[in-house]
């Protein structure tokens, strides 16, 4: 059983095959072998293999602190036998004199390093020069930038030495901007430089299109709508709707889409950005003229379905079934949608048209929805078997449905009910081996007796996890980009990694991962867990089997379930006897690990604390000096919080959960109503939408932190599978 026991940090496994993998990589290339012998480094060719076969000592060091590296960056710049280990070392200790403002200590390192350390080359010289500009040196620093631009034409790092040349000779940043646009440090010139001069419309337009996502580009756009309309062409118009659609301003995209290129989706997105902003009677006639002009995209399918929805019964039902005559994608949900309008008018005409749903399109996830729809109907009126035979084709049929492990555990439940143990059993053995990642793969294991804490026991838990310490590996990006990420140069590793994609429409599955780790490792955590589980939907099959294979790796999961602020967390569970793993499970769900992060109504940090609960907490406290946005502070505030919804309901972290997202009043008004005989029910009987899906993520997060880190249960997943 999961005992409470104190958590356990794993020794660190480092990985000697990446290594091996990076120097092989380069060193078996014909390019990179002929450029190897040019620079007469045979020896340095073996020895590069040699260290490809050894586990890295620097690349974990990369992690640690400064001041907890330093010496044992030392003893390896010095002592080590392995020529890339030292190379490594000497590398690393640079770049953190550089951060500490100390120039010439670091010129000591990178001298001659390039020579032993050619793989980094070009990122050496940019040290140096940053080195050189520290020690108040500033032509030697130019004229390291220059002799990169020379050497090294090709490489990424050129537009980092034009931004630095830049400070001192403007030229140098208008051939960044020229000739690399999409380049992070071109973007960098572009704010600077709009800082002095706001006015300057072609750096407006740059970071509408390439820096779309960017909080300040928000106030960009506005800018450029009003002040510079009658300038902008249509591509720019396109960047400017887009970038608003992507914020969910829908009214302001709905204005610009017009006047970008009329393809479907524009004109689609303009149409629908006015339905969204209640603009009912523009959006049909925006809907009928994307029909019009484009009858046959895709887009349009969808544009009739939406215009069916603002229109009376008798167009809304013509409207239908061109949709189920003519795009196949968004037949199933037409025919449900035009079961609905006929079942006051012609109830017959309705039957047929559900029947339709079933038997032609029984794979859809519609048909999937509507199949527990009447399952949950039967289940109400206490017919568990017609609820069994009701559900039971989803996990067949739509085994890939959001709605398939939810079927299948109720099957479960509902087996249980009618004493049918056995079928019970196998039902939640299924749901486990088919969606282990599941929320009800968690209470399926609770059925099934597996040593994983229920509502009213797992409040108590401290389980045992294996959390890795190294970096997860992230599977695309070059060989140079792999050696800046592993050791820790996060903001060089990032901006490598954006000049190597940023001429790509479509970046791969592994792509859009390690670019999700990027922005993981740089602290942007809700960016990158929302970029992660956003991989499911991959528009093709080839991209689907991608992102199938990614699940499988260790490394997705632990990006998608990471341990941000671990000891704070660890700290104040144990304070307030809270199981650390429920703590994390709920941060996840709050903020995704943002401290500075806040709702729509103020709540604010990694526990989403209103700032008069703060209050309240903190006078209890005695608590004078905090902030909501300081992870400590908040961890403490929300803990001491999670632990007082624990006491109101006996330890029952159902409800104190669900407390802590509805509050203690309506909590209390759910279990009057409801009753506690059975928790599941409980759950879905919960009449907030939005609580529901909070206490089920809550609880799924917390099972896949224990199947992923508790080795108990990972082994027990395993075996089930």
């Amino acid at each position: 059983m999961l005992k409470p026991v104190k958590l356990q940090e794993p020794i660190l496994v480092t990985s000697g095959a990446l290594l091996l993998a990076l120097a092989t990589s380069v060193l078996l290339m014909p390019q990179a072998t002929l450029w190897l012998e040019e620079w007469g480094q045979s020896k340095l060719e073996r020895q590069l293999t040699e260290a490809g076969q050894q586990p890295s000592e620097v690349f974990p060091l990369a992690s640690l602190p400064l001041k907890q590296r330093e010496i044992k960056l030392q003893e390896l710049a010095t002592t080590s036998p392995n020529i890339l280990e030292r190379s490594r070392a000497r590398y690393l200790l640079a770049a953190d004199l550089i951060a500490r403002y100390e120039g010439g200590p670091a010129l000591r390192q990178l001298e001659g390093l390039e020579k032993d350390y050619p793989q980094l080359a070009p990122y050496i010289l940019l040290k140096r020069g940053r080195a050189h500009e520290l020690s108040n040196e500033p032509k030697q620093a130019q004229a390291t930038w220059k002799q990169l631009l020379k050497d090294y034409p090709d490489s990424p790092a050129v537009v980092e030495a034009l931004y630095y040349l830049g400070r001192y000779d403007a030229q140098y940043w208008n051939q960044a901007i020229a000739q690399f646009p999409q380049h992070p440090r071109s973007l960098d010139i572009a704010r600077e430089r709009l800082k002095k001069n706001p006015q300057q419309l072609p750096l407006l337009r740059l970071l509408a299109k390439y820096a779309p996502t960017d909080l300040e580009t928000k106030a960009i756009r506005d800018r450029l709508v009003k002040d510079y309309a009658e300038q902008l062409t249509a591509t720019d118009w396109e960047a400017i709707a887009s970038g608003y659609w992507e914020r969910g301003e829908y009214g302001k995209a709905a204005s610009a889409y017009p006047k970008a290129p009329p393809t479907p989706r524009n004109r689609y997105r303009a149409a629908r950005g006015l339905q969204l902003d209640g603009k009912l009677e523009a959006a049909k006639s925006a809907y009928q003229r994307m029909i019009k002009a484009f009858p046959q995209a895709e887009e349009t399918g969808l544009a009739l379905r939406r215009l069916a929805s603002l229109s009376t019964p008798e167009p809304a039902i013509s409207y239908l079934d061109r949709v189920i005559a003519q795009f196949p994608k968004e037949a199933p949900a037409a025919l449900l949608q035009k079961a609905k309008l006929l079942d006051s008018r012609d109830p017959k005409a309705a039957a047929q048209a559900r029947k339709a749903l079933l038997t032609r399109y029984p794979n859809s996830d519609v048909a999937a929805e509507y199949r527990w729809q009447m399952a949950e109907k039967f289940a109400a009126d206490g017919d568990l078997i017609k609820a069994w035979q009701w559900a039971q084709p989803i996990t067949s049929n739509n085994p890939d449905s959001d709605l398939a492990p939810k079927a299948g555990f109720w099957v479960g439940k509902w087996a249980e009910q009618l004493g049918r143990s056995r079928d019970a059993n196998k039902a939640f053995q299924h749901v486990l081996g088919k969606y282990p990642q599941s929320y009800y793969a968690w209470r399926s294991a609770v059925q099934l007796g597996w040593p994983v804490g229920d509502f009213t026991s797992l409040r108590q838990l401290s389980p045992a996890l294996d959390k890795p310490m190294g970096r997860t590996q992230p599977p695309a990006g070059s060989a140079t980009f792999q050696e800046l990420y592993h050791l820790g140069q996060d903001g060089d590793a990032w901006r490598l990694f954006q000049a190597e994609t940023a001429k790509r429409k479509e970046l791969t599955v592994e792509e859009q991962f390690t670019d999700a780790l990027l922005k993981l490792n740089r602290g942007h955590n809700l960016a990158g867990i929302n970029q992660i589980w956003g991989l499911k939907e991959q528009k093709t099959p080839a991209e689907q089997q991608q992102w199938q294979e990614l699940r499988q790796t260790s490394e997705y999961w632990h990006s998608l379930f990471p341990f941000p602020f671990y000891d704070a967390i660890v700290n104040w569970s144990q304070k307030r006897q809270l199981n650390p793993v429920l703590v994390t499970s709920l941060i996840r769900q709050e903020s995704r690990f943002e401290p500075e992060i806040r709702s729509p109504v103020g709540a604010t940090g990694l526990m989403q604390v209103m700032p008069a609960t703060g209050r309240w907490i903190a006078d209890k406290l005695n608590l004078k000096d905090y902030s909501l946005t300081n992870p400590e502070h908040n961890i403490n505030l929300g803990t001491w919080y999670l632990d007082h919804t624990h006491k109101e309901y006996g330890d029952n972290s159902l409800l104190a959960v669900a407390s802590y997202n509805a509050g203690p009043g309506n909590v209390a008004k759910w279990v009057k109503k409801y009753g506690l005989d059975d928790f599941d029910q409980f759950v879905e009987n919960i009449p907030f939408p939005e609580t529901r899906g909070y206490v089920e993520s809550v609880f799924g997060n917390y099972w896949n932190y224990l199947r992923i880190y508790n080795p108990e249960m990972r082994n027990l997943v395993r075996r089930n599978n």
